[in-house]
């Protein structure tokens, strides 16, 4: 999801963008000024302990359970099949006419389930599909090999975004970038690129933290190699059975029912992964002002209409931050709680998702560069 790393992919398609500066904050006094511009930044105040919202929270929801997480697989599973049988029937049965009507609408749906499958996974990662590890290990590199993702290492680079949510010195992804990191022409592909942003991010992260997730010696990996190489040779299984069916079904039916919908789920990657932590007045914070806490509670809840329940409700994004071993089926019920207790941190927005994506990436290309000394940035 790097918007530095894909240009060596479509260089033409380049944007060169000067970006606005974000003016440095500090936040120190409890002078009523200081709060009140802290407010209008989007900085909340008098926050709860990680205690405090934890205890908002019904116990069960904290209980991820076999049989209902196993469930969602093999209802996924089945979705996936039952789509494909029917696009083959529709392929074979139907005149030209209708089936160019069908074709970008099966696209749409088996990308979709695609990244049903992947949230699953992700899951698995956060030791919130089971309470064994070795179980989710198993699961997650099953699931996420089906679209050739590394489950290990992006296991652990997720885990490291999610222990520094927010913060501009440490997140993984689509943080500000500060000056002294820049280089002197930035490229961004419209939109990251799209689909294409998240394949790059896999093989060479994001600038200045880059990530190489097919490196299983990379810094953040080396004391889990048997892991990650047992997550490669998983994905490189994949690719060989994608080639029997390339012999078996031909070049153009594997790009029909394989690779267009891997595109459309990892446009969907990047579209969540940038809405899930970008708003106007969503603060991220120096390495000095960032508190786990405030980190978390800088992501978005966003209704993805009919897609979000096929997507296990990824959507419903803060208590998934503050609380990763929430399973997915419980997310609902957690947010519920959440927003109850405390309505004045809740950040939610249902604006319609490709707009916002598309006026907020504008907002991030033009203002995501900041000063060296900033403390806390927003995006206005």
């Amino acid at each position: 999801m790097s918007n530095y790393l894909i240009h060596f992919f479509l260089q033409k398609m380049v944007l060169e963008i000067d970006s606005d500066e974000s003016v440095p904050m500090q936040e120190t006094g409890n002078s009523e000024a200081e709060t009140e511009e802290l407010f209008k930044m989007g900085v909340p105040t008098n926050l709860p302990t990680i205690t405090d919202i934890k205890q908002a929270i019904p116990a069960h929801c904290f209980d991820p359970r076999i049989p209902k997480s196993m469930y969602y697989v093999f209802r996924d599973i089945i979705s996936m099949i039952v789509l494909y049988a029917m696009s083959e029937w529709c392929i074979n049965n139907l005149p030209p006419s209708a089936v160019i009507v069908h074709v970008p609408l099966y696209w749409f749906l088996q990308g979709t389930m695609y990244t049903a499958i992947f949230v699953l996974g992700h899951d698995c990662g956060h030791g919130s599909f089971s309470h064994y590890p070795f179980f989710n290990d198993v699961m997650g590199t099953l699931l996420h090999s089906f679209l050739l993702c590394p489950y290990y290492t992006w296991k652990l680079s997720h885990k490291n975004h999610h222990k520094n949510t927010g913060n501009i010195d440490r997140d993984e992804v689509y943080y500000p970038v500060k000056k002294k990191y820049r280089t002197d022409q930035r490229d961004l592909l419209p939109g990251f690129g799209l689909g294409l942003g998240w394949f790059g991010y896999l093989v060479r992260g994001y600038k200045p933290r880059q990530v190489n997730h097919f490196n299983p010696f990379h810094e953040m990996f080396k004391n889990h190699v048997l892991g990650c190489l047992v997550s490669f040779a998983s994905d490189l299984v994949m690719v060989y059975l994608l080639y029997l069916y390339y012999q078996e079904k031909g070049f153009l039916l594997l790009v029909h029912h394989y690779f267009i919908p891997l595109f459309i789920f990892s446009t969907y990657m990047v579209v969540f992964t940038f809405l899930h932590h970008h708003d106007v007045n969503i603060p991220w914070y120096s390495d000095e002002k960032w508190s786990y806490v405030k980190g978390q509670l800088s992501s978005v809840d966003r209704d993805y209409g009919l897609v979000h329940g096929l997507t296990h409700d990824i959507g419903t994004h803060q208590i998934h931050h503050l609380f990763s071993k929430v399973p997915h089926y419980h997310l609902k019920e957690a947010t519920k709680h959440f927003r109850q207790k405390f309505p004045h941190l809740v950040r939610y927005h249902e604006d319609p998702i490709l707009i916002t994506f598309w006026t907020l990436f504008k907002k991030y290309a033009s203002q995501s560069v900041i000063k060296n000394d900033t403390k806390i940035h927003v995006y206005r």
